[in-house]
């Protein structure tokens, strides 16, 4: 099969292009028009110019950060970039995955390939090429304040297109050396300004932001999903869904959720008498916690997309108009607040979810439903607790959802001899966000197997109140294949991964996408 490619350097990319580039289902290419080409090449001339003259360039000619005041001679600008790279050689902490250091690898692309970072084709080729064969390198997660850019983890990049430490390639943990000569890659010796172009961006907190956005999305849906079925197993009134309700309170993103729960539920605009008269607010007032993350969603996708389409290292160079502008692209700050509102956001979805969660395994609110879900025997049911942990693992899980949402742009740290004295933690903030997906994700997958298992009893139940419209009928019967209704106790953590996996993959297609 033949992937699609995705082209750098002509047009603005989307987030769902470093997405797809990240999970390896397309290619990526450079722009090979006329424009590009010599945008390109008049950021390199301009550069040789300036060194030919001895001018005076920030991290070129002069030592980096608060050392901007030492002048570096002609002679060792070239092993400047090298220093460069291996100083910032000492992250910690977890490795980022495949296809999160793909994804690294795409951002940083996209910035380099607007033109202003004096880089030469070379460079861009050997980015194309690491990516496309997916030789990606071993970047800690830890080291970055998120200004001056990301640049300890950004070194890792650097570091292998030199042809040092290490990469992925094929699932293992390779020396680049010897993949590089193995796949006959050359490494390329980096020119002067080279080190910072690659480093001194948001290449890495950008990257972490296109892949959350797409989960945080999906989740928005799922949920919507989840509540649709939860109303259904605790006999909720639909009517809290009504179209002429939202209309009086018009958010766009929280009547679309209200829009989605009535096809699941087919709603009528008219108040139904044999349910209760109000449900409790985790089913009442649904549309208004999922509402907030569908609204904020178009601006999300606005900072995050508006930072990978930009030029965000230091200095900018734009070789077309000859000039030099020394400045502070790459701080990080909307990318910060997006990822520390984005994490806010979806950990309440995991607190919505638990609350049904909770509902939905209590004798007091199930209307009629048995202890934890238990469908065991009455000669058994004595020793059989049904869902009970599950539910105490979702609080958890909510739990620490909630703790991680204090903002991490609040917390910027003087460093670097109080050049880099005020920081935007953007990267922080984005490995928090991912976190906070990760445990939501979780109490979902909870979420599923609570109403799976709900509904399933409604039915063995014959109870006659239990009728799913066709959407809601088609994601019962998926999760029916896949997990087995629970009459007897037995150990539920494959079945919780399994489905955990299933919401990361976006296994489900839910509401038209």
């Amino acid at each position: 099969m033949i992937k699609k490619r995705i082209t750098f350097g002509d047009a603005p990319l989307a987030i769902e292009d470093i997405t797809s580039l990240a999970q390896g289902e397309t290619l990526a290419t450079l722009s090979k028009t006329e424009e590009f080409n010599q945008k390109i090449k008049a950021g390199v001339d301009y550069l040789q110019a300036l060194l030919a003259k001895e001018g005076e360039i920030y991290g070129v000619t002069t030592g980096y950060g608060d050392s901007c005041t030492v002048g570096v001679p002609l002679n060792r600008v070239h092993e400047l970039p090298i220093n460069l790279m291996r100083f910032h050689g000492c992250g910690l902490g977890d490795i980022f995955s495949e296809e999160e250091s793909a994804a690294i690898l795409a951002a940083r692309l996209a910035s380099l390939t607007q033109g202003y970072s004096g880089v030469t084709p070379e460079l861009l080729a050997l980015l194309v090429t690491l990516l496309n064969k997916r030789v990606l390198p071993i970047i800690p997660q830890e080291g970055s304040v998120g200004a001056s850019g990301d640049l300890t983890p950004l070194s890792y990049i650097a570091a292998v297109l030199m042809g040092e430490r290490e990469v992925w390639y094929q699932g293992q943990r390779l020396s680049t050396v010897d993949v590089f000569r193995q796949l006959d890659i050359e490494s390329i010796r980096l020119q002067p300004k080279e080190g910072l172009a690659i480093m001194n961006g948001t290449a890495v907190m950008t990257a972490l932001a296109c892949l959350a956005y797409s989960r945080a999305a999906y989740l928005a849906k799922l949920t919507t999903r989840i509540t649709a079925m939860m109303s259904i197993a605790l006999k909720g009134n639909p009517y809290h869904f009504a179209e002429g309700l939202f209309s009086v309170k018009p958010h766009q993103g929280q009547n679309q959720i209200a829009a989605w729960l009535r096809a699941d539920l087919d709603v009528v605009d008219q108040y139904n008498t044999e349910k209760r008269l109000q449900d409790r607010y985790s089913l009442r007032c649904a549309p208004h916690v999922i509402g907030v993350l569908q609204d904020a969603l178009p601006w999300f996708r606005q900072f995050i997309e508006t930072e990978l389409n930009s030029a965000n290292d230091n200095p900018i160079i734009d070789g077309v108009n000859q000039k030099i502008y020394h400045g502070g692209h790459f701080y990080g700050g909307h990318i910060a607040f997006a990822m520390d509102s984005m994490k806010q956001a979806v950990a309440n979805l995991a607190d919505l979810v638990d609350r049904q969660i909770a509902l939905i395994m209590d004798t007091k609110f199930n209307q009629g439903l048995p202890a934890n879900l238990s469908a065991a025997t009455s000669s058994h049911a004595m020793i059989n607790h049904g869902l009970k942990a599950v539910q105490i693992g979702a609080s958890a899980w909510t739990a620490e959802a909630l703790k991680l949402t204090m903002p991490a742009s609040v917390f910027s740290r003087s460093t670097e001899c109080h050049n880099q004295d005020k920081v935007s933690m953007g990267t922080i903030a984005a490995r928090d966000c991912l976190r906070v997906l990760q445990l939501t994700e979780q109490v979902a997958a909870a979420g599923l197997l609570a109403v799976r298992q709900a509904i399933g009893i409604r039915q063995h139940q014959k109870s006659g109140d239990c009728t799913l419209t066709s959407h809601v009928q088609d994601m019962y019967d998926l999760l029916v294949e896949d997990i087995a209704f629970i009459v007897e106790d037995r150990p539920l953590e494959s079945d919780l991964r399994s489905l955990t996996k299933a919401i990361q993959q976006q296994k489900w297609s839910l509401y038209g996408a």
